[in-house]
Parts: structure tokens; C-alpha cells; sequence
């Protein structure tokens, strides 16, 4: 401590200032550190230090305190207050970060600790960098009541104004639990650590004691469910060094704000873009039922072969995620014929088309890889919400204008045709393959209504129907289930060999990187939420 007299000079000014700092090290001190180390976590600081460029931090707020004299709070005052805000870079780049100090007052929320947060959103909402949040906290702080829930109001507000605006990310850590679950859903991507992240609105106790059902904090919020059931979660993280790596590899595709431009990796560095792959010549299996690994298509086509997946636990049967294409951010949508047939479901429709928004809110073209046999059957699927939740996808690309460029590898069948980025959709390049079937339905299904009295009759004169019937679909295959007649009228630019897929797409890119597009003028469109 320094003496009252020594305030009275320079050097005990700096001397007393020098203590205060140090205490914004270890506010709640170092047995609270080795605590949050027991849990196999960081503290906020190293969360941050490990997350930007050596250095590179530059605090907010670090001497704050709350303002609360309520159930003896006014003797328990801890700089900082439980958050840890500022901004720094990333790979060079500017970022704005915050982080909830579990080690003190458990992380919650104040209106403090909130105005803190609100800071370092306006931070990045005003000088057009992303926003990185990284939560640990207990929710409200119930010491200051509806201040607390103020607070939230301000950050969820924030949220929803920075949308669009700047990219929003959000690391879950330990708890996110009430309230304090929104903000997370309403950034662009949340990333969760296996085992040790949960995000719920009510928890286990809560649930056990109003509706008698048992379920454990991991079933319930944890890192597995939130990726693989809701949805709500971008990546599960094996631990919080791998979630930090994937945040700054996925800002790698990302600009820094909706007037920038991503980030362009230089000719030197990247591959050369080679007239002809031959080896996608044989991705197609020659029976129209086959599956085949979509994936494979998605890494022969990006740069290096390199692909960041998002959500790839959640509706598998939907490929979201970013590459590069000559050096450029690209936004990649595609059907899984390996999962569910690559069919459309309402998972899929509603990942794919928050990604497609999220891609032509921040100008990233969107590739569309298509083998889709349709829309998903099913009462669950039609009781679910199917026409007005697929048709979001639908919305998001005829909404989209940035460069759109479409590719069908096989099946393109009926309504999901048309919302897998087709040409009358808005569509700037539409591509096929020599292997694509683009058509009402599949060949058995048209055979089956064009030709029932046909194969009644076959049946009733004893001929063989299943030959019968195989021989109209073959007849039909041949008529109909081919790229040519969509060529024909336009509805395809090209029939493109597979083996240069890759190169049509570069040019197609190149010819559309200065695209405009206008819409009417209006409010905002009212998209089948």
C-alpha cells in the first residue's frame, strides 16, 4: 500500500497507480485462478491473450466497480467487475473482444459489467471491426435486479444493430444460462467447448421442479446438443484451445465489416488454377441411387483443398461453410447425397439459408453444389413446419445479391430445384454436369403416374411389369432426365465436363466480382421466420 503522503508526489501517484493495475490481474485473487485452472479453463485474460496478436490488447474499463450497496455489496467491490473488454488485432487485423471473469462474482451480469459489454459493441459497430464475445457467467446478477435485466436489453439491441453490419462471434466457455443465452444466438456463429460449455433458458432444477422431467446440464445445454439437436451452435470445440484456433481461422474468411472486402490471400501462395481436374470425371457413380461424398466435389474445387465446415454435426444432409477460390472468400452451400439422400429437410433448409444471408450480408459469393431429389417426405415434416420453413431458403437466395454460382452435379428434382440457386431464382451462373438429371421428379415416380394404366393393363395381361416398368423409366431417363432440354431453354448456361469445374467457376467469379444489384426501396422484407 502506498502512504497518503506519497499521493501528494508524482512518483506516488504512478506507484499507486501501478497498484491498482496490478490488482486488475487478479481482482478476486490468485486462489480464484487456481479454481477456474481446476475446472481445465482460462481465465478471461488468457482467453484473450490466446485469442489476438501478441501485445495487441488494449483495455476498457479496467478499474471499474459495480454500484451496488444492496445485501452488503458495497463491501465487495473487484476491479473490473467480472468483464474484461477492450480490442486488439488478429493476424493484423482489428477485432473488439470481451470476456466474462468467472472468478469474480461468478461472471454475471451488472449493470457495470453490461455497460462494459455495450462499450466494446459500440467499439466495433463504430470503427467497423468484428465482435468477439467470449461467455463464462452465471446470468443476472440477482443483487441488482432489474439493472441487470436492463443491461441485457442494451446487448440484445446491440446484437440486432450490428447485424449485417459488422460479423459477430461468440464463444461459449462454461455457462450461458436465462438471459444470458440470447446474445449468443443472435451473433453469426457460436462456437462451444465439449463438456465444459451450456447454454439453456432454464435449467435442470428448474424444469425437474415444473414439469417433473430429469435431464442433466449436458443432455439439456451442452456443446453436444446445441450442435447436433437446436442448431444453435457453429462448431463444438474438443477444449478451449481448439475453439480459439477455429474463431481465428474463421475470421480468415471473413471481412471486417459489410463494407469491406475479405481478406485476399496472395497469388504467391495459393494454388494455380488448372484447366482440367480429371479426377472429378469419376466422382458421379454410374447408378442414379449411389451415393457419393459431396465433400470430396467441395475440396477438389477450393483452394488447397482447404474447406471450413460450419454446423457439420447439425443437418448433415446440408454442406455449409467458407473456402477460397482463386485467393477469394467464397461461401459454399451443398447437398449430401451420402446423408439422406441429400434431400431437403426443414434442418437443412433453415441452415443453409441463414448462411446464405449471412454470405450476402458481408458480400461473399455463394457456390451452389446441387444433387437434390426433392423436399424430405414425411408428417413430421409437413406437421414441422416444412412450406413455410424450407421456403426461407427460398427467400435467402432470391433475396441475396452478391455473385450466385450454381453447379448441378446429378439430381435436381421439382421444388428443390428451384430453391437450390437456379437460374429464375436470381442466380448469376448456372452450370451442369453431363451426369445431371434435372426434371418434375425422379424417372420411377413420373413412370408410375404417366404410365399406371399402362402397367395395370401389363399386369393384368401377365407380362413381366417390373421389365416393363424399367423400360419406361430408361425411355423416360433418356427424354427427360438429362441438362440438355434446361440448356436448351436457357435455365442452364452451360454443360460443363466435370474435370473443369473448377476453372468455369473461376472465370464465372472473375466475371461477376463487380456485380450490382438493386433491390425496390424498402423497410425491410418479411422473411417466413
Amino acid at each position: 500500500m502506498t502512504s497518503s503522503a506519497d499521493l501528494k508526489t508524482t512518483a506516488g501517484k504512478i506507484a499507486d497507480f501501478r497498484r491498482r493495475r496490478d490488482q486488475t490481474l487478479a481482482p478476486a485473487g490468485e486462489e480464484s485462478i487456481a479454481k477456474q485452472h481446476n475446472r481445465g479453463k482460462h481465465t478471461a485474460r488468457e482467453r484473450i491473450e490466446l485469442l489476438l496478436d501478441e501485445d495487441s490488447f488494449v483495455e476498457f474499463d479496467a478499474l471499474a466497480v459495480h454500484r451496488t450497496h444492496a445485501f452488503g455489496m458495497e463491501k465487495k467491490k473487484l476491479l473490473g467487475d467480472g468483464l474484461v473488454g477492450g480490442y486488439g488485432t488478429v493476424d493484423g487485423r482489428l477485432v473488439a473482444v470481451y470476456a466474462q471473469d468467472f472468478t469474480v462474482f461468478g461472471g454475471s451480469l451488472s449493470a457495470v459489467n453490461g455497460e462494459k459489454i455495450v462499450k466494446v459493441q459500440e467499439f466495433a459497430a463504430r470503427n467497423g471491426c468484428p465482435l468477439i464475445g467470449i461467455n463464462d457467467g452465471g446470468g443476472a446478477r440477482i443483487q441488482e435486479g432489474v439493472a441487470s435485466l436492463a443491461m441485457f436489453a442494451d446487448i440484445f439491441r446491440n446484437n440486432v444493430h450490428s447485424s449485417g453490419v459488422v460479423p459477430q462471434i461468440t464463444l461459449i466457455m462454461g455457462p450461458a444460462a436465462g438471459g444470458a443465452a440470447y446474445s449468443p444466438a443472435l451473433t453469426d456463429f457460436v462456437i462451444m467447448v465439449d463438456k465444459t460449455s451450456h447454454m439453456f433458458i432454464t435449467g435442470p432444477d428448474v424444469i425437474k421442479s415444473v414439469t417433473g422431467e430429469d435431464v442433466d446440464m449436458e443432455s439439456l445445454g451442452g456443446a453436444r446438443s446445441h450442435n447436433t439437436t437446436t442448431g444453435t451452435a457453429t462448431y463444438m470445440a474438443a477444449d478451449e484451445q481448439d475453439a480459439i484456433e477455429f474463431a481465428q481461422e474463421l475470421l480468415e474468411f471473413l471481412p471486417l465489416n459489410n463494407l469491406a472486402e475479405a481478406p485476399v490471400e496472395p497469388a504467391e501462395q495459393r494454388a494455380k488454377i488448372e484447366q482440367e481436374d480429371e479426377a472429378l470425371n469419376d466422382l458421379i457413380p454410374d447408378s442414379a441411387s449411389a451415393p457419393y461424398d459431396m465433400t470430396v466435389l467441395i475440396e477438389q474445387l477450393l483452394d488447397d483443398g482447404h474447406f471450413l465446415a460450419l454446423q457439420a454435426l447439425y443437418a448433415p444432409n446440408m454442406i455449409t461453410g467458407f473456402g477460397r477460390i482463386n485467393g477469394r472468400s467464397v461461401g459454399v452451400v451443398a447437398n449430401q447425397p451420402s446423408q439422406l439422400a441429400g434431400t431437403l429437410d426443414i434442418a437443412g433448409s433453415e441452415k443453409a439459408a441463414r448462411f446464405v444471408r449471412f454470405c450476402d450480408a458481408f458480400n461473399i459469393p455463394i457456390l451452389t453444389l446441387v444433387d437434390v431429389p426433392g423436399f424430405l417426405p414425411g408428417t413430421d415434416q409437413e406437421w414441422g413446419g416444412i412450406i413455410r420453413r424450407g421456403a426461407k431458403l427460398l427467400y435467402a437466395y432470391a433475396e441475396a445479391t452478391v455473385p450466385k454460382i450454381t453447379v448441378i452435379t446429378r439430381k435436381a428434382f421439382g421444388g428443390a430445384y428451384i430453391v437450390m440457386g437456379s437460374k429464375k431464382l436470381g442466380a448469376d451462373v448456372n452450370l451442369a454436369w453431363p451426369t445431371a438429371q434435372i426434371g418434375v421428379m425422379g424417372a420411377q415416380g413420373a413412370v408410375n403416374i404417366l404410365h399406371r394404366r399402362d402397367l395395370a393393363s401389363a399386369e393384368q395381361d401377365g407380362e413381366d411389369v417390373e421389365a416393363k416398368r424399367q423400360q419406361l423409366i430408361d425411355e423416360y431417363e433418356e427424354a427427360l432426365l438429362n441438362p440438355y432440354q434446361a440448356a436448351e431453354l436457357g435455365y442452364i448456361d452451360a454443360v460443363v465436363e466435370p474435370a473443369e469445374t473448377r476453372w468455369q467457376i473461376s472465370k464465372a467469379l472473375h466475371a461477376t466480382y463487380h456485380k450490382r444489384e438493386s433491390r425496390p426501396v424498402k423497410k425491410h422484407g418479411n422473411i417466413p421466420l
